[in-house]
């Protein structure tokens, strides 16, 4: 038996690491001496601890490596590896996506162009007949996963929609989750509803206020906040109604997001 500072040197882990494995049942000491409650280990714990520290290394947390030594087989942790992998692969990307976030950032500072100019026009909207799917969904970015659903949908019942398709946002505030969105194509004649597709006539809106928004979907959020400048500047307007939004270059039409055209429009009101 070692005492816990002999076992530290002998695997090259600190005493504090494993007084914290002790505290969270990792790797308990092998026995406790009734005398002076010294911890003592022995070598048999050994490959218990290579294991934790394997783990460790990897990424995995406590909870994470308890799970794998209480089941510990070669396909499990096989598995818990792929798993892993997935995740840390998501993370790279989250902070790729932030890192080129912050190069575009530094580009337009460096440029004078960290403000976007977006020019606000009105116009009216005659009602349509649509194609319609009608979902809470997560959050805004499942809006492709209805569009998929819709062609997929339309494929295999034959029926004919418009290219001309837009999206009306139900909730009358931005929602961080369970998003209320209805996806339309406009059809030339009316069918049967069936699946949670319906067809209706969307209402004709006689002031409607519309931007265009160049690039990246991220430009969204500037092309909104150009707009409350807009519409504080024309008091004569009040808001009023769901918002829409037209992508009429996107990820299935254009390769870079540079490329990218999107409508927004917003109904309004003269008071």
């Amino acid at each position: 038996m070692f005492k816990i500072g002999e076992f530290s040197k002998l695997t090259q882990v600190s005493i504090r690491m494993l007084r914290y494995y002790d505290e969270t049942g990792l790797l308990k000491p092998a026995e406790i001496d009734k005398f002076t409650n010294y911890r003592l280990y022995s070598t048999d714990q050994i490959p218990l601890l290579n294991k934790i520290l394997f783990l460790r290394d990897l990424g995995f947390n406590v909870s994470e490596i308890a799970l794998a030594l209480s089941q510990w087989s070669d396909n499990f942790i096989a598995d818990l590896l792929d798993n892993k992998r997935l995740e840390i692969e998501n993370i790279i990307k989250t902070e790729q996506d932030k890192l080129s976030r912050i190069e575009l950032a530094k580009r337009d500072i460096q440029q004078e162009k960290i403000t976007i100019h977006y020019n606000v026009s009105i116009k009216s909207i005659p009602s349509y007949q649509v194609f319609s799917l009608r979902r809470v969904v997560p959050d805004y970015y499942a809006e492709g996963l209805l569009w998929k659903e819709m062609s997929a949908f339309a494929d295999k019942n034959n029926i004919p929609v418009s290219n001309n398709t837009f999206t009306i946002y139900h909730d009358t505030d931005y929602k961080e989750k369970d998003v209320d969105i209805e996806i339309c194509a406009p059809v030339a004649r009316m069918g049967e509803n069936i699946g949670g597709f319906t067809y209706r006539n969307i209402e004709p809106v006689p002031i409607m206020a519309c931007t265009m928004v160049y690039g990246p979907f991220e430009n969204i959020a500037g092309a909104y906040l150009a707009f409350a400048g807009w519409l504080q500047e024309h008091s004569q307007y009040k808001m009023t109604g769901q918002s829409r939004q037209i992508v009429h270059r996107g990820p299935w039409n254009e390769e870079t997001p540079d490329k990218y055209l999107t409508e927004i429009q917003i109904p309004l009101r003269k008071i």
